[in-house]
């Protein structure tokens, strides 16, 4: 007990002196655990929020029947419960839809029925003039493609009149969507109008799906899927799905080496200060030898200063880190970044690593002779 407690007091009264060249050593510890942290949350929260990102651009995840082009190539629209049915939180929207040929005049038009709400969740970059439709004063309403409504001359609140074989329906347009893809040149409706006007009630064409995750948890839940869904063809999105894994790993890659290269920063900057400081101490450890201390004790006494100043460096660095993340995230990848706790232990641990690898000058102490110190050499 004795020993420790010199132990200690020597520790604090090392703590004490060389207050510049320690100084030195903390600020450079403190920095690179300051930018190393931000980076850490960077990535950690990085995934969740690109992820997020993704799902706003549409679905990934197809559920269709095996061919297509005839009444038998069409799905039960039961599916959808059995979709539910898998309570997978990765699901993030759900989206049927029934395509139908049907003619406004003597134009003709491809009518989509879905569920607005399910599509408005998936679809979020969609470009919208005007509303989402809804069942409002039993109107039925629609959402046209910007395609289709220059073809047919459609303006907001324009009834539109459509037939199919010998069914026909009038709908008024609540809202005009641009995409940029097949979706402008179609007009969209509610699922039970389109299926009672093709007369295929409880049928659908296809799911769209929007599953949250990484390219492997996503692929998990497809196969999910296909197990709760025999007899239907259940296929990712492969552009969607390669574009995150490629985006994803280059972040964690490009995070991964900026990370190294500060901490490697960092160490150069404890190598230099204990240099130095190993200079200024030959004395104090020539007189701990001559005293009877061993090299083991010394230098157990150094390592541990050292590792008392990665700590600390670290704490430092971590707080200053929550605030570098919250800035990188605004300003870099324009989301809000949120610390996790995770990151501090991987901080300290880093920090003092850095921290003892930067003492390793100190070892030259050891070297050192009581005689010659004591004679003044």
């Amino acid at each position: 007990m004795a020993t420790r407690s010199m132990f200690l007091r020597i520790l604090w009264k090392l703590l004490g002196a060389s207050r510049g060249r320690l100084a030195l050593a903390l600020v450079a510890l403190s920095s690179g655990a300051a930018v190393s942290s931000a980076l850490l949350n960077v990535n950690l929260d990085a995934e969740r929020k690109l992820t997020q990102e993704f799902r706003t651009l549409g679905a990934n995840v197809v559920v269709a029947p095996p061919s297509g082009g005839s009444d038998a190539a069409l799905a039960d629209a039961s599916v959808m419960d059995r979709i539910a049915a898998l309570h997978a939180p990765q699901i993030v929207a759900a989206a049927p839809y029934l395509y139908i040929a049907a003619n406004s005049g003597t134009q003709p038009v491809i009518l989509a029925g879905t569920s607005f709400d399910q599509v408005a969740k998936m679809n979020s970059w969609w470009k919208l003039e005007g509303n989402w439709p809804s069942s409002r004063d039993g109107h039925l309403q629609c959402l046209v493609g910007s395609g289709a409504a220059r073809q047919l001359g459609l303006e907001l609140g324009s009834p539109v009149e459509l037939r199919s074989a010998d069914r026909n329906i009038s709908l008024a347009v609540e809202g005009i969507v641009t995409t940029g893809g097949a979706e402008d040149s179609q007009i969209f409706t509610d699922l039970g109008v389109a299926q009672n006007l093709a007369g295929l009630s409880g049928r659908v064409s296809l799911v769209q799906l929007s599953v949250s995750g990484t390219p492997s948890q996503i692929d998990s839940v497809t196969k999910r899927l296909a197990n709760a869904l025999p007899g239907l063809d259940v296929r990712p999105v492969r552009q969607i799905a390669a574009a995150e894994g490629t985006i994803l790993g280059r972040i964690r890659g490009l995070l991964f080496w900026t990370i190294a290269l500060i901490l490697v920063l960092s160490m150069l900057g404890v190598l230099a200060s204990m240099a130095a400081l190993a200079m200024e101490r030959s004395r104090d450890v020539g007189l701990m030898k001559a005293l009877g201390g061993s090299v083991s004790r010394i230098m157990r006494l150094f390592l541990a200063e050292a590792g008392a100043l990665g700590v600390l460096g670290g704490t430092i660095g971590f707080l200053i880190g929550i605030v570098l993340a919250r800035w990188m995230g605004g300003r870099v990848f324009g989301v809000a970044i949120s610390p996790r706790p995770v990151v501090f232990p991987m901080t300290i641990v880093l920090t003092v690593a850095v921290a003892l690898i930067g003492a390793l000058p100190l070892r030259l102490l050891g070297r050192i002779r009581p005689a010659e110190i004591l004679r003044g050499e």
